[in-house]
């Protein structure tokens, strides 16, 4: 297992708490120098505020615990392809590096950012990975939704 495998199993977790709790199961990590600095879910139902998906949440916690907006030098890992809210806050709390599982193709907004102009215009690069655990993170959601159904 490398390691963007073994953050993304910790993801993974934070994705069934939220499962448990009958929000939508995506669960995200924030990693600095191959430590865990914060782990959250998705929890916009149970505290009733459509900002709080797990990438904001993460990104709350990791600012309280470094004291700094700034989260320079760190990795995010989340389950799902972020949408452009939790992106553009990644940006602004200058995440070095986006890493993912399931593709969004419905809102996810990495591979926009990736294959767009607006990249070259934003003052802060965020390098994106995509695709780990892809098949674990999708069926995660893909076996909640059917329960929903």
């Amino acid at each position: 297992m490398n390691q963007d495998e073994k953050w993304m199993k910790i993801a993974i977790n934070e994705a069934n708490v939220a499962k448990i709790l009958n929000e939508i199961p995506v669960g995200a990590v924030i990693i600095q120098n191959d430590q865990l600095i914060a782990k959250a879910h998705n929890q916009p139902i149970s505290l009733n505020d459509p900002t709080a998906h797990a990438e904001i949440q993460v990104l709350r916690k990791a600012g309280k615990i470094q004291n700094n907006y700034r989260l320079v030098g760190t990795t995010l890992y989340v389950t799902l392809e972020p949408c452009l809210m939790c992106l553009g806050a990644m940006i602004h709390a200058r995440i070095d590096r986006i890493v993912f599982g399931a593709y969004d193709n419905k809102i996810g907004s990495c591979g926009i950012y990736k294959n767009s102009d607006s990249e070259k215009k934003i003052n802060h690069k965020i390098i994106i990975t995509s695709g780990i655990l892809e098949n674990d993170c999708s069926n995660l959601l893909k076996d909640f939704f059917k329960r929903k159904r």
